[in-house]
């Protein structure tokens, strides 16, 4: 590899990296501004988390959407102006009140929180959709820019920019809402949580448009060798789809995955989603605090990522799905425990217990899109991955609106023993493949 594509590829990975963290300053900020949301505008619960759901509904089909356009035009420009279009729904978000009482001539009452709710209903949907522009192009550039046999490892470090954008963005609105705003109970302070991180994003988007290149061809570098992988595309349809039948779809553990990647992502985003709510009105902790802790969950799940893999390889003949089983009791006790803290309680103990959780969530999240790559094999490896996300983004029903009317209708107790209950199904899902072997290459070479 000579010296002038080392630079392009490092620069290449380090600015997606860059701009993807970017994207999550226009998503999470949503969560730190629905304490505000509801004092201020009476915004309830469940209408909340019904944004929370059909946000994380559209983000999982724009996804696929995007990926079709996202591998036929420029990265580059891609990716910059999704990010760019998604600060602009945000900046609006943050003018969904002046923008109900321009409509309706009132600043409260019936007509005006309905005209609110629709425009802010539209605006967030709207940045649901334009998410999806975040990954595809990221995928697209990394495939172009790093050889097949380092991909594994240089995508599972790039893999944390999720994780460090919503840490980042977090603590930023929890200072926001802390500070920020009319008065002593700093009213509309919610408001800056969409406008400050708009404006990073958007300089973030003329960043990625300056530093950015498309594949190695348009700065005058040779284009990667196709692998056999990728040569293998060009077998006929028919037999594609047969394997694709098989490998996948007619796959009996592919489905199991699935399942359990559902209540998976109903854990991690309960506290991603509703953290910030919870720890202020359930433990009575500030909302400068609460940032802190919900990115320090964030953070923990980095770290859990990289030791459930290691202890996968190491002690669990490289059955990811056992790991799996053992982080989702481990969730459930940390769930547990975190729960019986009273309100009040020193908050270095709400991140000790806050953090043991996060780092057990993670570990399967990050390990399901690798037992499904080996259960597929990697031929099917992305068909996998696309199927089992499908299901870790239909979760949104539950941590979304579910989740928000299980508060408001029967309190914080029962939504504790909600995510509880998720994750010990979870983990009995993961146990109906507990002697499953670590791959389906074996089979397949006896099937094929």
């Amino acid at each position: 590899m000579t010296r002038s594509f080392k630079y392009w590829q490092t620069r290449i990975i380090i600015t997606t990296m860059i701009g993807y963290a970017l994207f999550y300053f226009v998503r999470k900020n949503f969560s730190m501004a629905m304490p505000g949301m509801e004092a201020d505008l009476g915004i309830s619960k469940t209408s909340l988390g019904l944004f929370l759901t059909l946000n994380g509904l559209l983000y999982g089909f724009s996804r696929l959407v995007n990926g079709l356009f996202a591998d036929r035009v420029n990265a580059r420009f891609y990716m910059a102006t999704g990010l760019a279009l998604c600060a602009v729904a945000n900046f609006a978000f943050g003018f969904g009140v002046d923008v109900a009482e321009w409509i309706t001539g009132q600043s409260s009452g019936t007509s005006f929180t309905n005209t609110l709710i629709l425009f802010m209903g539209i605006t967030w949907l709207l940045n649901g959709l334009l998410q999806g522009s975040g990954f595809p192009p990221c995928a697209r550039l990394l495939t172009h820019w790093i050889p097949p046999k380092e991909l594994a490892t240089k995508m599972s470090w790039w893999n944390t920019s999720h994780s460090i954008g919503a840490s980042i963005v977090i603590i930023l609105c929890g200072y926001i809402m802390g500070h920020m705003g009319i008065g002593d109970q700093h009213t509309g302070a919610w408001r800056w949580c969409f406008w400050i991180p708009s404006g990073i994003a958007f300089a973030g988007a003329v960043f990625l448009f300056i530093f950015l290149r498309d594949t190695p061809s348009t700065v005058g570098l040779p284009e990667l060798e196709d692998t056999e992988a990728q040569l293998k595309k060009t077998t006929r349809t028919v037999e594609t789809k047969a394997f694709l039948r098989e490998k996948v779809f007619g796959n009996r553990l592919i489905w199991i995955l699935g399942a359990a990647n559902f209540f998976v992502y109903i854990c991690r985003f309960s506290v991603l989603d509703w953290g910030p709510t919870l720890l202020k009105q359930s433990k009575g902790v500030s909302m400068e605090n609460a940032g802190w802790l919900v990115a320090l969950f964030e953070v923990s799940g980095i770290v859990g990522m990289i030791i459930a893999g290691w202890f996968t390889d190491r002690y669990m003949q490289s059955r990811a799905h056992r790991t799996c089983m053992f982080c989702m009791i481990g969730a459930a006790v940390f769930v547990f425990l975190f729960w019986m803290l009273p309100p009040g309680a020193p908050v270095w103990s709400l991140f000790a217990v806050l953090c043991g959780a996060g780092f057990f969530v993670y570990g399967p999240q990050a390990l399901i899109g690798i037992a499904a790559a080996n259960q597929a094999t990697k031929k099917a490896a992305a068909t996998a991955n696309g199927l089992t996300g499908i299901f870790g983004y239909a979760s949104t029903a539950v941590s979304g609106i579910g989740f928000g009317y299980v508060v408001q209708h029967y309190g914080w107790n029962i939504a504790y023993v909600a995510v509880i209950a998720m994750a010990l199904i979870g983990a009995a899902v993961f146990m109906l493949m507990w002697n499953a072997k670590a791959d389906g290459y074996a089979r397949e070479e006896v099937e094929i």
